[in-house]
């Protein structure tokens, strides 16, 4: 007799204060790496802002809240007055349709030049792009659930082609990209879309960001230590530099496990920082550093 299917039961959405994050079908849910970035990108005079591999939306969702707020909740615009008023919708972005390899085909497509909408200096706009569709659809669906939904739109596709097909730049790019280079790929198709560097190598992004960057503009990644290192070593080819670090670390004199990293196009200007996620003993709940970090999106409990 044959053993029974198991069938995955769905992912529950993941609910914020402001917010909810539907994710069952997802390249990779909701994760502690994709919620530091979101809190902790520098926000502070940004009107574009562009999230590559956005996945469920959940860091361009976090930017959203932050950018939205007249109070700043790591490192805000909290002098800065925001208007409120609905832009123009982005109704002549339209999804381009993938050939299905995002690796380095696409490369040698030359499609049309698109201009988006730019918004008055008192309003902001966001966009995610996602390679995944099924993760595109999410996020999509999260964006207009959402109380910005006029304000994000999702762009589904590589960001390959998408550099190629906008002339906008952007104030801040965010990206939690994929990070193992390992011959092996993971037998789940979905989950290695987002683990992987044969979708997005680091000189692809490094790339991408060097042509989409306001010249006063901020790059910010959260990636593992030694593939953050090595970005660090890449981005000067590019003409970017690291100007802020935070060293992510689980517990006190536990190894770093993850980089947040600041990038400009100017060399100018240093920060270093560290946090724990937990406290210092072994199911101790999570540190002041990260519970104030995350206090404005955190559902209490």
């Amino acid at each position: 007799m044959s053993s029974p299917t198991l069938v995955p039961m769905p992912l529950q959405a993941f609910h914020f204060k402001k917010f909810s994050v539907a994710q069952d079908g997802a390249a990779h849910p909701v994760g502690t790496d994709a919620v530091l970035l979101g809190a902790w990108a520098d926000i502070r005079e940004v009107k574009h802002f562009l999230d590559i591999g956005t996945g469920t939306g959940v860091v361009a969702l976090m930017l959203a809240q932050r950018i939205d707020c007249s109070g700043d909740f790591s490192r805000s615009n909290a002098e800065e007055e925001l208007d409120l008023t609905t832009f123009q919708k982005l109704s002549n972005l339209h999804p381009i349709a993938s050939s299905g390899d995002f690796s380095r085909s696409n490369d040698k497509e030359n499609p049309s030049i698109m201009t988006l909408p730019k918004p008055a200096n008192s309003i902001w706009a966001g966009i995610g792009v996602e390679l995944h569709p099924a993760s595109a659809a999410l996020s999509q669906g999260n964006f207009a659930a959402s109380p910005w939904a006029e304000k994000l739109k999702i762009w589904e596709g590589s960001v390959q082609v998408f550099a190629q097909t906008v002339e906008n730049q952007y104030d801040l790019i965010v990206s939690n990209p994929p990070f193992f280079s390992e011959l092996t790929i993971s037998p789940d198709k979905t989950r290695s879309l987002g683990r992987h560097t044969a979708t997005l190598s680091p000189g692809d992004l490094l790339a991408v960001v060097h042509k989409l960057l306001t010249p006063q503009g901020k790059f910010c990644v959260v990636l593992p230590e030694r593939e953050g290192r090595r970005l660090c070593e890449l981005a000067v080819q590019n003409g970017l530099y690291w100007t802020r670090i935070v060293e992510v670390r689980s517990r006190p004199g536990k190894p770093v496990e993850r980089l947040l990293l600041q990038f400009e196009r100017t060399p100018f200007g240093f920060e270093r920082e560290e946090i724990c996620l937990y406290g210092e003993k072994t199911g101790q709940a999570y540190s002041v550093e990260f519970q104030e970090m995350t206090s404005a999106f955190y559902l209490a409990g």
